[in-house]
């Protein structure tokens, strides 16, 4: 395009490109979803169609942008993790993050009668997005860690919360009073006691939230069958399971290799 009186005005950009080797994480919130879960009738405390769809979503962004190496989700919330040595966008953090969340979003739009066969969606979802940098593995790891602790800790409250309006008949108010200064054992003695449920028997979406990763599989090369030679792909695979301890990391090293 040819040289413009008015190209100066490009000077007014900020440079946001994100600093070099540092994982990026681009994590997504719902917003006022609240209301938007009430309006649309989900099921509490876990309605299995939405976090489905919100999988769905962060499946759908992850095959757009292949450098994201783990994706963790739970409720309204999804956090994405570039490669540290990603060069997606030169690592500008508004495109990255732009781009990640208007994709995400128009996918729960895309993709929401497929899960919600029966409900009209009533009125357009919001997300917000943050960009956030990690330089260190421990860094990264404690983050992960962090969202899924608070999976656990929401999702142990509101199991307990509305038992009780539901099952005991309890108003919010006095259902949030009861459980007002309780810790985690005293919840799971409400639910066991009280209403006969075993926390840790409860899905582990619920409990331990969404993790996708991509995995290596082998497929057999028609070619080359007689040399018994098989070629390598990768797909998006989804696990619920516990990302605290090594284990999960142990599993699959290219995610902090790559």
């Amino acid at each position: 395009m040819a040289k413009s009186k008015y190209e100066y005005v490009r000077k007014f950009e900020q440079n946001d490109q994100c600093l070099l080797n540092c994982w990026i994480v681009i994590r997504i919130d719902g917003r006022n979803f609240h209301r938007f879960s009430d309006v649309h009738g989900f099921e509490k405390p876990n309605d299995q169609r939405a976090l489905q769809l919100m999988n769905k979503c962060a499946e759908t962004v992850m095959k757009e942008f292949t450098d994201i190496v783990i994706a963790y989700g739970q409720s309204d919330e999804f956090s994405l993790v570039f490669r540290r040595s990603t060069t997606q966008f030169s690592r500008r953090a508004s495109k990255l993050v732009t781009n990640v969340v208007s994709l995400f979003s128009s996918s729960y739009v895309f993709y929401w009668s497929h899960f919600f066969s029966s409900q009209e969606l009533l009125y357009p979802p919001m997300f917000d997005g943050r960009v956030v940098l990690y330089p260190a593995e421990k860094n990264l790891r404690d983050y992960l860690s962090w969202r899924q602790a608070d999976c656990h800790i929401n999702n142990l409250y509101n199991t307990c919360f509305w038992c009780l309006v539901q099952q005991s008949g309890l108003t919010a108010d006095q259902a949030e009073e009861r459980l007002n200064g309780t810790v985690s054992s005293d919840k799971n003695e409400i639910l066991f006691s009280e209403f006969d449920i075993n926390y840790n028997n409860l899905p582990q979406m619920y409990r331990k939230g969404s993790v996708l990763v991509w995995d290596k599989i082998s497929e057999a090369n028609d070619s080359s069958q007689a040399n018994n030679v098989q070629k390598t792909k990768r797909q998006i695979a989804l696990h619920h399971t516990d990302i605290i301890g090594d284990s999960f990391w142990n599993d699959h090293p290219d995610i902090l290799n790559s």
